[in-house]
């Protein structure tokens, strides 16, 4: 040790010291830590893929007239996630449901005992938001067909439908531009046995009358599905 060090442990009697600055200076930031700060939130709105790296960010910077280096920018950077983390992380948004408000589907994978050989089974899952009751269907796959029947069957025992659907982004919840026409009626006719709101996006190209009633026929699908089920006639209410 330094002998200032010494004499001051044998005046004071203290055997700790520890300095805390109570300002950190930021000269080369100077008048930019706003500048900076619009960069930053604007870059954590976008998506993922287009997102810029800090050194894009520096850069950016650098062309608005910034002269300082860039480890100070990435300093005040860090911390400003890390206190926009924190800010986030005290949010809490409560989520409660009205009567007859929204159902929630989902898949799950299941490993049953069927005639003595062990498979794995796609349980559609049906649960309304309010109430909390449950509707699970076994399938051996996990196909459009399959989770449009499990609708079907579900409503049928709910007597009716919310006025929305959440879905968790599943491959089989996904119209896409090329799905044949039979996938097309499938939608519309599930839609007329809801009598639900839920929104799909049809293809551009109509589906001919042919290929409509073979795939009402080859799925069970009718004209007075919704009279059969109850659907339109007893709407889910509260």
């Amino acid at each position: 040790m330094s002998r200032n060090t010494v004499r001051k442990v044998l005046r004071s009697g203290e055997i700790s010291f520890e300095y805390e600055r109570q300002v950190q200076p930021r000269p080369k930031l100077g008048r930019w830590p706003s500048e900076l700060d619009g960069l930053l939130a604007a870059n954590a709105a976008k998506p993922a893929r287009e997102q810029l790296t800090l050194i894009r960010i520096f850069e950016e910077l650098r062309g608005r007239g910034y002269d300082g280096g860039y480890d100070a920018v990435r300093r005040y950077a860090r911390r400003w996630s890390k206190e926009r983390g924190q800010s986030t992380a005290a949010a809490y948004v409560p989520l409660s449901f009205a009567p007859g408000e929204a159902y929630q589907f989902d898949w799950s994978h299941e490993v049953v005992l069927l005639g003595g050989t062990t498979v794995m089974v796609k349980a559609a899952h049906v649960r309304l938001c309010h109430s909390r009751m449950l509707f699970v269907r076994a399938y051996p796959r996990e196909t459009q067909e399959m989770m449009f029947d499990a609708h079907d069957r579900a409503f049928a025992l709910f007597k009716g439908t919310c006025s929305r659907g959440i879905y968790d982004n599943m491959k089989t919840a996904v119209e896409r531009r090329s799905l044949s026409a039979r996938i097309a009626a499938t939608i519309a006719a599930l839609c007329r046995c809801a009598a639900t709101t839920w929104s799909t996006r049809l293809p551009a190209r109509r589906p001919r009358a042919g290929r409509r009633a073979r795939s009402r026929s080859r799925l069970g699908w009718s004209e007075n599905a919704s009279s059969r089920h109850g659907c339109a006639s007893n709407p889910w209410t509260s």
